[in-house]
């Protein structure tokens, strides 16, 4: 049977996204942090809490301005097409 997408919930999907970026963030963080401190350059604390936030920031917005997008384009030629079935839960 073939199910169309024709609606995403726009908040919704930004702030599931959002906390998945934050998530996907922090170990990229702790693997500049190391580095970092035995380089001998200046250390930024200000950066590496910076870079999650911005990065959430901006997952956020692009993922609320995607699914906007794909709304618009929905309700013009149709939503994805995909197909489902029925599996045993052994």
């Amino acid at each position: 049977m073939k199910k169309q997408i024709i609606h995403i919930s726009v908040l919704q999907s930004a702030k599931v996204m959002a906390v998945l970026y934050l998530v996907l963030s922090l170990p990229m963080v702790l693997l500049m942090a190391v580095p970092a401190m035995f380089s001998g350059q200046e250390f930024s604390l200000a950066m590496l809490i910076l870079m999650p936030v911005l990065y959430t920031l901006i997952g956020f917005i692009f993922t609320a301005l995607g699914a906007w997008v794909y709304n618009i384009v929905a309700a013009r030629v149709g939503g994805f097409e995909f197909a489902t079935a029925e599996v045993d839960k052994n």
